[in-house]
């Protein structure tokens, strides 16, 4: 085969307060002609900024030593005519979270035009039958309508296909694909792998692929480079590297799966929610007088119970309805049915009545990025339900703070640092002892691990099942990793499009379901062959 990327002793440095600090140390791995090449590695590991150094767009503050050639042309010290003639045209990118990579204020039609435009000089007529084309081939339906959409009005996945037809507009020789699946559902994430392998083969392309999921890479790779601290530690042909890791680290990255189960639920356990026929619809009014013309039928009669020490698994593609019955559970939206907490129906108390059972419920949301104020110490977050809601007698705020860091494995000596100063696991621990602090009997957890590597993936759900044997919580558990949702639930209801598809142990459901729409998830989560393959 022929090299198409040749990366050798690669080191990257950045200046920070006047230091440099290493990000990657003496890498080399290639990529050949129609080879799918992948990069693993945890957070930090140095992937991101492996593939961002081979055209140049790393920040001024950066520092690159080595050689990186395309088609045997060095670009590290290439110049800024050369670098923009090969970013787009020749080399590629597709990345991790499409939503911040589009622009909001240009609809999907400038913004694959503008590529044209500016590295072909395509406009007009012609223009818009290409873009036209790209859409269609990477299977948006119904294309032309679609064209004037801005990314809002797009689904992930489809704002994800649009970044892929935006990186093939000028016929790449090589794309890299920066974790092109990870916020995605497992479905949409089998369906934009598959596009990808029909993609390199039909357009001749090789294809570098970021990931954190060794799944997918099992599936997807010819070969794999294992990076850790900045440094690749394994590679090889993808086979090979699976069947007999040689590397510990490896060897860890591939042992790190979601297994086991959690505690049995006590006997006579209490039920703490439980709902009947619950609807949340949401009107569609028009005209001057704002008439309701319709509904969005966001949920239809979902019924569920669940116990103390339960965990109820809540799965389903992207507007399934899945967060919003769990926030009309926690009384945060509108919603029609009763809603019995340990025993008493909350559906119609007023705000001020709520109060005193917010402390009850809880919530950790899916990305710890986003969850923590930048602004507040880890005990100001932590300890900010005890100002609201009040501390209890006998501890001073920042003694129960301690004591629940401790307990979700955080040194309580770091409790004057702000969010930024932690890993992302630290960060969802953080999220979880915010919660926790207030004792409560529910905690809604929506997609607590998916922004999370596999590694630490593993410890959170360690974490989440010691404290609900611990305490006997209660948790909705809402996740399109249907692998963890195995580990961690007792009970599964599978929704689609609103409904509730099929309900059930998690057991009966996994092992024999009923439902056509989730053997499909379950295939896409748990399929093991070759994508692409016959």
């Amino acid at each position: 085969m022929s090299r198409i990327l040749d990366i050798r002793d690669l080191s990257v440095t950045f200046l920070q307060e006047g230091r440099e600090v290493w990000a990657v140390r003496g890498v080399s791995f290639h990529v050949d002609k129609g080879e799918t090449v992948a990069l693993v590695g945890e957070s930090g590991s140095g992937k991101s900024v492996s593939a961002l150094s081979t055209v140049g767009l790393l920040p001024d503050s950066a520092k690159v030593e080595g050689s990186v050639t395309f088609k045997g042309a060095e670009l590290v010290g290439a110049s800024d005519r050369i670098l923009r003639q090969v970013r787009g045209n020749d080399v590629s990118f597709i990345f991790q979270e499409p939503m911040t990579s589009l622009n909001p204020l240009h609809t999907i039609e400038q913004q694959i035009t503008e590529s044209l435009s500016l590295h072909q000089g395509i406009s007009g007529a012609k223009a818009r039958a290409r873009v036209l084309e790209l859409l269609e081939k990477v299977g948006i339906r119904d294309a032309e309508s679609r064209m004037s959409a801005y990314p809002h009005q797009l689904s992930g996945g489809q704002r994800q296909r649009v970044m892929i037809a935006m990186a093939l507009a000028n016929g790449p020789e090589l794309l890299v694909a920066d974790e092109p699946t990870t916020a995605l559902d497992v479905t949409i994430q089998a369906q934009i792998l598959e596009l990808l392998v029909d993609l390199k083969r039909a357009e001749g392309m090789s294809l570098l692929f970021i990931t954190h999921d060794l799944n997918v890479v099992r599936r997807f790779a010819d070969r794999v480079c294992v990076m850790k601290d900045g440094e690749i530690v394994e590679q090889g042909p993808t086979a090979e590297i699976f069947a007999a890791p040689a590397h510990p680290y490896t060897q860890k990255l591939l042992a790190a799966e979601s297994t086991g189960q959690p505690a049995p639920v006590p006997a006579g356990a209490q039920e703490i929610l439980r709902t009947d026929s619950l609807r949340i619809w949401f009107p569609i009014q028009r005209g001057f007088l704002r008439r309701t013309v319709g509904h969005v039928k966001a949920v239809n009669d979902a019924t569920l119970t669940l116990r103390a020490g339960e965990t109820l698994g809540i799965v389903g593609e992207s507007g399934s309805g899945k967060t919003t019955l769990a926030l009309a559970i926690l009384r945060l939206i509108s919603s029609e049915g009763p809603i019995w907490f340990e025993g008493a129906d909350i559906q119609g108390r007023k705000s001020r009545d709520l109060r005193e059972l917010r402390r009850h419920l809880q919530i950790v949301f899916q990305d710890p990025f986003g969850s923590l104020s930048p602004r507040m110490t880890v005990e100001q977050i932590i300890a900010e339900g005890l100002g609201v809601h009040g501390v209890p007698k006998g501890k001073s705020a920042r003694e129960l703070v301690a004591e629940i860091m401790a307990e979700v494995g955080l040194d309580p000596a770091t409790m004057e640092r702000y969010p930024h100063e932690f890993s992302g696991g630290q960060r969802q621990r953080i999220a979880i002892a915010r919660a926790m602090i207030l004792q409560p009997r529910l905690v809604v957890l929506d997609e607590p691990t998916s922004a999370l590597d596999m590694t630490v993936q593993v410890q959170i759900v360690e974490l989440l099942r010691a404290l609900q044997r611990k305490h006997g919580l209660a948790y909705l558990f809402i996740s399109h990793d249907l692998r963890v949702v195995r580990a961690l639930s007792h009970k599964v209801i599978v929704m689609r499009q609103g409904d509730v598809v099929e309900a059930g142990a998690i057991d009966q459901v996994f092992d024999a379901p009923r439902s056509d729409y989730t053997r499909q998830l379950l295939a896409a989560a748990f399929e093991v062959k070759a994508i692409g393959a016959a």
